[in-house]
């Protein structure tokens, strides 16, 4: 199949790697604003450029990968969809929730399928982790612990744009976590701190956060995350019942040192960035995509399942200006 990619800074760069090296992708068609980006990606992976994205989705291509600024993905995504070739785009949907439902509400009853990017949902441990839920394995489910902590903080740029770290970087835990455990979350409430960057303070955001949710079948889950963390990349689950207990991300590349005597675990070189934990995850994500494109699965992530993980971030937003307990129906507009 041939497929387009609409952005090329380090994410689109990389699923262009990936989709080059996937059996199902005969061609690649390329744009970007900056041309000498499209250039490059040309050059390396034999692909075609495209000056345009309409000119991209007249060159017959069979999907889209969307990876531009989030400013653009609404509209990117409304083309595809207009043009009757499935999307997959990189999270979120839109910058605002009231812009994702447009969004929702234009692509409800399309027929063409939308692929959210959010890559855990591909990851090994992840996909276990579910499938041990869905067996019943761990009993009754009383706790879910879920973690994203970044070894440093991004750029004042990109967190003057990124909407505060609920709806940037723990939306990957809400949305596992509803994944894994098959619940919705009634409840949340919020707190956060500033104990670093400057920058993240003045842009009225938080460096570091936690998170309690309620489900709605009464579980507790626990969710930590932080934009200082100077061990490396650390994103784990934890899921406890009646019956068992188990972990997600336990392995030996494993950001956190142990001070116990004599434990030597985990003796891997840690983590240290996102594309090096869940480079397997993308892998399999786009993969998956292809396999939309030729219409043999559904979308394994749809935009409401995506605009599902928004709402919890808008919550624990409120939440943490608050300082109080929110309910999702207080935040959910559709």
């Amino acid at each position: 199949m041939r497929i387009g990619i609409l952005g090329l800074g380090r994410i689109g760069a990389f699923h262009a790697e990936t989709l080059s090296g996937l059996d199902a992708v005969e061609s690649l068609v390329v744009t970007d604003p900056f041309a000498d980006a499209a250039k490059a990606a040309a050059e390396r992976f034999g692909a075609e450029v495209a000056d345009s994205p309409e000119a991209l989705l007249a060159a017959g291509v069979d999907g889209i990968v969307v990876a531009a600024a989030t400013d653009a993905h609404p509209a990117l995504i409304l083309a595809g969809v207009e043009a009757g070739v499935p999307v997959f785009c990189e999270k979120p949907v839109a910058k605002t929730m009231s812009e994702g439902v447009q969004v929702l509400k234009a692509v409800e009853g399309s027929g063409v399928p939308v692929q959210i990017g959010y890559n855990r949902r591909f990851d090994a441990g992840f996909v276990a982790a579910r499938a041990a839920v869905q067996a019943g394995e761990l009993g009754t489910l009383h706790t879910v612990r879920s973690t994203t902590l970044d070894p440093a903080p991004p750029s004042a740029g990109y967190i003057a744009a990124s909407g505060g770290i609920f709806r940037d970087c723990s939306v990957h835990d809400f949305d596992i976590i509803r994944w894994v455990t098959g619940r919705e979350v009634s409840e949340v409430y919020a707190v956060g701190g500033n104990r670093g960057a400057d920058y993240i303070r003045e842009a009225g955001d938080a460096d570091t956060t936690g998170a309690v949710l309620t489900l709605d079948d009464g579980t507790i889950a626990v969710v930590s995350n932080s934009r200082h963390n100077g061990r490396g990349y650390d994103v784990r689950m934890e899921l406890h019942g009646f019956d068992d207990s188990i972990a997600v991300g336990l392995e030996d590349k494993l950001p956190l040192r142990s001070v116990e005597p004599g434990v030597t675990f985990p003796g891997g070189t840690p983590h240290d960035f996102f594309m090096d934990r869940f480079t397997a995850a993308y892998r399999a994500e786009l993969a998956a995509f292809t396999e939309v494109v030729s219409g043999s699965r559904p979308s394994p992530c749809t935009v409401a399942d995506a605009l599902e993980a928004g709402w919890i971030a808008e919550a624990c937003t409120l939440s943490l200006k608050e300082h109080r307990p929110v309910r999702i129906e207080e935040v959910r507009t559709v």
